[in-house]
């Protein structure tokens, strides 16, 4: 075959490839259905509950008629930060990972019972999205309430993950007499 029957052979097979692939794809007037969306979040109107470190979710129907899949966050690890001032001021900076893309954090709940902080941090989840998954790393800082505590020794408990500190004095401004 000559050099010229070579390069009109391939002319028009380049050309046919054109076409067809011309004749696929969807133009102004087509009749094509779309390529479905993903669904955007909505937020819930409900409220999950919150459930134990360790449990299993719990569905709670939203009013918008979906259902949210609640839980605990899993906390692999926190930090108390003593901030430089006083009375002193305690962060606790909790990291960890959430189960998939679709799952955030929903709340975060603290209460001191004697010598114990005990925080919550729970999460929510729409129970009927398809989710990447893979982990999804988080840190979350939590500002504790520690004016006017003893002189002593308290603990931290943020999803089953503990730490301790100390303050040497109490933790509150002294009057001074006029």
């Amino acid at each position: 075959m000559s050099p010229i029957k070579n390069y009109q052979l391939l002319f028009a097979v380049v050309a046919l490839l054109l076409i067809a692939a011309a004749a696929c794809s969807p133009g102004a007037e087509s009749t094509a259905t779309p390529a479905r969306a993903e669904p955007t979040a909505t937020p819930a109107e409900a409220k999950p509950t919150a459930t134990p470190a360790g449990a299993e979710p719990t569905t709670t129907p939203a009013k918008s008629g979906g259902a949210t899949l609640s839980g605990t966050a899993a906390v692999g690890s926190i930090d108390l930060l003593m901030l430089e001032s006083f009375p002193v001021q305690i962060n606790v900076v909790a990291k960890g990972n959430l189960p998939d893309g679709c799952t955030t954090i929903d709340q975060v709940t603290h209460v001191r019972q004697g010598n114990t902080f005990k925080v919550t941090i729970t999460t929510a989840r729409p129970a009927d999205r398809m989710c990447t998954q893979a982990l999804v790393p988080f840190e979350q800082t939590i500002a504790l309430d520690v004016y006017g505590l003893k002189a002593g020794t308290y603990t931290v408990d943020v999803n089953g993950v503990t730490k301790t500190f100390t303050l040497d004095m109490d933790n509150a401004l002294q009057s001074t007499p006029y």
